[in-house]
């Protein structure tokens, strides 16, 4: 009997976690079935779950929450765009009304020209020069025949210039129109998997007692210890020496006065802030402006050597550069983990670390 509700509880485990690492799924997945091997718990009752289920469980959750980031990240950047064509969308109109309003003008002056040359009996300037019998009447109005055919011809480009101008104002606000649309369809779907992800998380993390979710955090710190044990053994930072930049120094400043401040999707400040937020905040502080997401702080940044590592650098993390904290020496970040913690420090090597960026490079 043990041993077929063992294996009853190791097939529902392997399913949900195949459903929730699933590219198309952000369902909550069950909790895994208490482990008839679980230990007691301090009251001396049996507990629900064994250590290798919660083990299982913070792999589960961690997993969502890094799934999450990335669509964080793709939110940031959507959200980001979409100001920016925004802003030019609000340019482009500036320049089409005030187009508009050239155009206006020039052709009240082209019929003001038109005016003056009827008041002169319809003969156009050649012609009343050529009737003309006074030599002095006649290099006076040689003169003013050239300075006419010159605003003539003046007044015709500048037109015509001004029509193209608008056309092209007109074009680019149609081009950017469309993609400040797709931008914020981007966004609509960043947040639905982002949404739906967090609240997976947060399902899984709620089928737990209160003790459990004590153990769960021993276990997520537990395993944040060994890797940043094994990182520092591996001699990564050995001849890590650099001092921080005056930039830097500011930087780091600022987002260690943020400690304590909760983690909120998409945030900047000043009472929260996502990954990417805080270290795009701290920067700017520093009179520094850098991208506002992860993905893009490693696409642009100027990338650096760990050994060449110093205070305010920022270290990106996994595969898909979906996490980022700033360096602040010996070792530690600063960074706001993910929904539900605060902004914190923690090992440098407490995750795996894809690479490291300059922004005052």
């Amino acid at each position: 009997m043990n041993r077929r509700h063992c294996a009853t509880a190791a097939i529902t485990l392997v399913c949900a976690l195949a459903l929730l690492t699933s590219t198309g799924q952000a369902m909550a997945a069950p909790v895994p079935e208490p482990s008839p091997s679980a230990s007691s718990s301090p009251a001396g009752s049996p507990a629900r779950y064994s250590n290798a289920d919660l083990e299982k469980v913070r792999e589960q959750i961690d997993t969502l929450y890094r799934k999450a980031g990335a669509a964080t990240d793709a939110y940031n950047l959507a959200e980001e765009q979409t100001k920016k064509q925004s802003g030019e969308i609000v340019k482009l109109a500036k320049a089409i009304v005030d187009g508009q309003a050239r155009i206006a003008a020039l052709k009240d002056r082209a019929g003001a020209q038109a005016r003056e040359q009827y008041r002169n009996g319809g003969l156009p300037p050649g012609a009343q020069l050529a009737l003309s019998n006074d030599p002095k009447l006649f290099l006076d109005g040689l003169n003013k025949v050239r300075q006419s055919q010159h605003a003539s011809k003046s007044l015709l480009t500048e037109l015509n210039q001004t029509q193209e101008d608008l056309e092209t104002y007109t074009q680019d606000a149609s081009a950017n129109w469309e993609k400040l649309e797709t931008n914020r369809v981007k966004q609509a779907k960043a947040k639905k998997k982002i949404n739906a992800r967090i609240k997976a998380a947060e399902k899984l993390e709620s089928q737990l007692e209160k003790k459990e979710r004590d153990r769960l955090r021993q276990l997520e710190r537990d395993a944040a210890d060994r890797a940043q044990t094994a990182w520092l053994s591996s001699g990564a930072i050995k001849d890590v020496s650099g001092e921080a930049s005056e930039g830097g120094a500011a930087a780091v400043a600022f987002a260690t006065a943020q400690i304590g401040k909760p983690y909120v999707w998409g945030a900047e400040g000043p009472g929260s802030y996502d990954c990417s937020g805080l270290t795009s905040q701290a920067w700017l502080a520093a009179k520094r402006p850098i991208p506002r997401t992860s993905q893009e702080q490693w696409r642009l940044l100027p990338r650096i050597d760990i050994q060449d590592m110093r205070p305010g650098d920022l270290i990106i993390y996994h595969a898909d550069a979906s996490h980022v904290g700033m360096y602040v020496g010996d070792g530690t970040i600063v960074h706001s983990p993910r929904p539900g913690r605060n902004v914190t420090l923690a090992g440098a090597g407490s995750m795996k670390i894809l690479g490291v960026v300059r922004p005052d490079k």
